[in-house]
């Protein structure tokens, strides 16, 4: 076994830890849990933190259990909202819940005995209990006072959009979920964000107050990016974990262009390399910024944890192609492979048969592949040379370009400014 705690303090993860937590968990292996609610069919990248949690708990010789909260999500957790979550049908939360679990699967050692992981569903222990059952043997332990004085109670009742009685219940959920797993599966700890910290130690005080108990909690820092927006989220949305939502090539790119102050803390908290490998790879790092090798390491590693090796070869080889490659390179692929390699980035059909009688670019970038929203600003991009086709800049709105432009008889690549790439796809 090796010290859990530790491992989380030298990373820079931890943020909070009930007294005797370390101490508890070095006597030996022991049982402990975080939530995930699902909110959507896929994991984010801000799920990442607590996925690498329970990863470093099982690998110090720890059980890890993954609660998916069937239940809580039909209620909504109040902790770091402004406003009320919608609610969603129990048939929305089956799906995403299949989601959720295919993808944990991927991060955690599931097997039998052992420190194998287990996947447990809150709705197994409340769909049958009642209300009254509920505020009986819950809620008469914990005050109104008490629930009152956590900050996300507190936080949402100075505001504008108050709070409702259904999230006020969220923590004797989250609480009950503790007791049910302390008393049923010996899960003496629970973890999850700093936000979490309320509703878990409010588990932690039904254990003592229901059964005379003893249970511990460890809480993990919330990740912010060094400019001050919001980690995980993009101009486009977050960034999903499920390829159909967040392509493997938008993924990579995601984690590739972490600024130097972000990356440092990052690769201590999204891989699992040493302490020595991390300050081994800062020296090269420093040496030479601009080859961004603590970027292309932590990109590497967590794509393929998240995705596949061949996902993240496919994502290199795009990204190269895109902003390094020639045409020679896309004329040796197949056309699958083409269409594979820019996964993710947009894809409009044009008519062969009209790209063959030639199309000036203004037209063909407007009306025919919806590159601009008009031929104006079309023109205006061009005439400012920030329009390419097949890497090479167009100068002229009139140029004519026609079937001799095609990638293998099939593809047109298109650049607008700096980062935003085309495939135009002729059928």
């Amino acid at each position: 076994m090796t010290n859990f705690v530790e491992e989380l303090r030298w990373r820079g993860m931890l943020h909070d830890i009930m007294p005797n937590t370390e101490e508890k968990l070095n006597e030996g292996m022991t049982s402990g849990y975080i939530g995930f609610d699902p909110t959507a069919d896929s994991l984010h990248v801000g799920h990442l933190t607590q996925i690498m949690t329970l990863i470093h708990f099982q690998n110090a010789g720890h059980k890890p259990f993954a609660l998916v909260g069937g239940a809580t999500g039909m209620v909504g957790d109040p902790s770091g909202k402004s406003d009320e979550r919608n609610l969603q049908t129990p048939e929305m939360i089956e799906h995403n819940l299949k989601g959720m679990k295919k993808q944990l699967a991927k991060f955690l050692k599931f097997e039998e005995g052992g420190n194998g992981a287990v996947m447990v569903n809150n709705a197994d222990w409340f769909k049958d209990m009642n209300l009254f059952t509920f505020i009986r043997d819950v809620g008469k332990h914990i005050t109104v006072n008490y629930m009152m004085a956590k900050d996300s109670v507190k936080r949402r009742l100075e505001g504008d959009s108050g709070l409702s009685f259904t999230e006020f219940c969220y923590q004797l959920i989250q609480g009950y979920d503790f007791y049910h797993l302390w008393k049923n599966e010996n899960c003496l700890v629970q973890m999850g964000g700093s936000d979490q910290w309320g509703n878990i130690v409010t588990g932690t005080e039904l254990i003592r107050r229901k059964d005379q108990g003893t249970a511990y909690a460890i809480t993990t820092q919330l990740i912010k990016k060094a400019d001050g927006t919001k980690f995980g989220k993009t101009e486009s949305g977050a960034v999903w974990l499920d390829p159909e939502k967040t392509s493997p090539y938008k993924f990579y790119q995601f984690w590739l262009k972490s600024s130097d102050d972000d990356v440092k803390k990052w690769i201590r908290i999204f891989t699992l390399k040493t302490q020595a490998e991390i300050e081994a790879l800062e020296k090269e790092h420093d040496a030479a910024p601009h080859l961004r090798i603590l970027q292309k390491a932590l990109a590497e590693e967590i794509t393929i944890k998240t995705h596949s090796v061949e996902a993240l070869e496919t994502a290199i080889k795009t990204t190269e192609f895109l902003f390094n490659g020639t045409l020679e390179f896309l004329n040796t692929l197949s056309d699958n492979h083409v269409l594979e390699m820019f996964e993710g980035i947009p894809q409009l059909t044009i008519s062969q048969a009209e790209l063959a009688a030639g199309i000036d670019a203004a037209t063909l970038l407007t009306e025919k592949a919806s590159v601009f929203p008009s031929k104006g600003e079309a023109k205006k991009m061009i005439q400012g040379g920030g329009v390419s086709v097949n890497k090479e800049k167009v100068t002229d709105a009139a140029q004519v370009f026609n079937a001799e432009n095609l990638i293998n008889n099939k593809f047109i690549v298109v650049q607008k400014g700096k980062k935003n790439y085309f495939l135009l796809i002729a059928e």
